[in-house]
This record gives structure tokens, sequence and C-alpha cells, in this order.
């Protein structure tokens, strides 16, 4: 059996199927990771949330920003944006059962075999492997459940931007989703900065959440994804997976094994080339 952490896919169906093909992969033997942004700016996102839903047991995914904004357009609390490209996946016939699907993906994986832990955007500095857990656990409960709308209407914001036990209500859950599906840099406090997107020499007054020191979850081997301007990094236990298939960059899987080995295939490329 193999393990493979795939980064984000973001509707570019065609792209990830090459990429199945690369690796070889057999679901009946094999077993996939994904980071989120299962969809979005892509051409396919239907095609890729019907096939990965369809591969059962075989597959898991976390959830992504791209992801959340589905399920929270889909739940009439916010608006299709300029370039964003599910309008198939509202329109399908088997909508309902595919976001019924997807409301229902984790926001962290851990894996007691292989070591590692899945998520799609970052920690905080404040959170053990423990904690963090325990808060995606929490975000999960309340999109599975029936106050699911009333948390899309205030998840959106930036604020609060420290951790802090005591964070309670909508604010403690917005600040556990935009870790896990936002989070890129931190600063020399440690508070999450939201509005930072680009590569790291671009803002060398911040940290990107893995580098800074006194991170609780420094010993645990991570894969998460969200972050194509920053491409693949393999350090500091982390394993960067968005290697901009959207973009014009490529697709890549991560063979999660002693010494994780990379594979990778080039995309033309859906979209222009973003920070996000």
């Amino acid at each position: 059996m193999s393990l493979y952490a795939i980064g984000d896919v973001q509707g570019c169906y065609d792209d990830l199927q090459r990429l199945i093909e690369r690796i070889q992969f057999d679901p009946a033997r094999d077993h996939l990771w994904f980071v989120g942004d299962l969809v979005n700016r892509g051409p396919g996102s239907l095609e890729v949330l019907r096939y990965i839903a369809k591969l059962g047991d075989s597959a898991t995914t976390v959830l992504g920003n791209h992801d959340l904004h589905l399920l929270a357009v889909a739940a009439g609390i916010d608006k299709i944006k300029g370039g964003d490209t599910f309008e198939k996946v509202l329109a399908a016939p088997d909508r309902d059962e595919l976001l019924d699907w997807l409301r229902h993906r984790p926001l962290m994986h851990i894996d007691p075999k292989s070591g590692f832990s899945l998520l799609h955007a970052g920690l905080p500095p404040q959170w053990s492997i423990t904690t963090a857990r325990q808060c995606a656990a929490e975000v999960e409960s309340v999109l599975r459940g029936a106050t699911a709308v009333e948390f899309f209407k205030h998840m959106y914001g930036d604020l609060p931007d420290r951790w802090d036990d005591k964070l309670s209500g909508w604010d403690r859950l917005r600040f556990i989703v935009n870790c896990f599906t936002r989070l890129r840099y931190v600063d020399e406090s440690g508070r999450i900065q939201l509005k930072a997107k680009g590569a790291p020499e671009s803002n060398q007054q911040l940290l990107p959440w893995f580098r800074y020191g006194a991170r609780l979850s420094k010993s645990h081997p991570i894969v998460f994804g969200h972050w194509s301007t920053l491409g693949l990094v393999m350090e500091h236990n982390v394993f960067a997976l968005d290697t901009g298939c959207v973009w014009g960059g490529a697709l890549t899987a991560l063979k999660l094994d002693k010494k994780p080995v990379p594979i990778a295939v080039d995309c033309p490329g859906a979209r222009k080339p973003d920070v996000d």
C-alpha cells in the first residue's frame, strides 16, 4: 500500500487524472490525501468532487477556503465572486449529495500509522497537535449540524488574530477556521496575519507560520497546501504541496514515507497567475 498526499486541485480535473495515472494509483491498494481546495477557478470542480467522493475510503480530504466558500454560497450566505467556477456544481442533479459529502469533510486529519497530519493552511504557534485536533473538531461539529448556516454568517473576518483559550462563540470558531483554511504568516509575537499572501521574500517582516521558533506543533510532520507562491517546501517537519496547478504551475503528489518523494505533472493553467 502507498499513501500519497496531493496539493490543491482547484477544479483541475484533467490535471488530477494525469497525476493519478503518473503515480499508478490503485484504489484497491493505495490511499490518497487531498490538502483541500478541491474546487474553484479550474474548469472541472464538479468532476473533481464526483471523482474524489466516489473513491470512498480510498481517499481523505480536508476542507480548504474555496471549499467553504462553495458551501457558504450554496447556503445562500455568500455570493459567487468574479473568477468562481463552481456554477456547474450548484446546478448539478447530485448537488445536494456532493455538498453534504463536502460539508462532512474534516478540517484536520491525523494518521497515527504514518505519523503525518493533513490540513489546508496552517496552525498558530500556540497550538499543540492535540489542541489543533480538538479545535478542528469544534468547527466540524458545527458544520455537520443544524447551525451550519448560522456559522457561515459569522465565518468571514480577520479577527481575532491571536489564540486565547478563553475565546468563545463565533469569535473562537472564526479564529479556528481562519487558521486551518487561510493562515500563511504570523508576526514576531505569534499573531496571525491574514492579509499577507505573497512569497516569504516579499514579506520579510513576517514569518511563515511553520518557521515560528516556539511553534508547539513543530515536532509533528504536517502536510498542507493553500500557498501557491510558496510552492513545494519540505522543511521544519512540514510539507507544502500547493505548486500552483490552476495558475500554470504543477500538480504535486507526495509519497508519504520515511523519506517523502514528490511527483508532479506540469499544468497548462486555467487562470492567470494570482496569489490565492
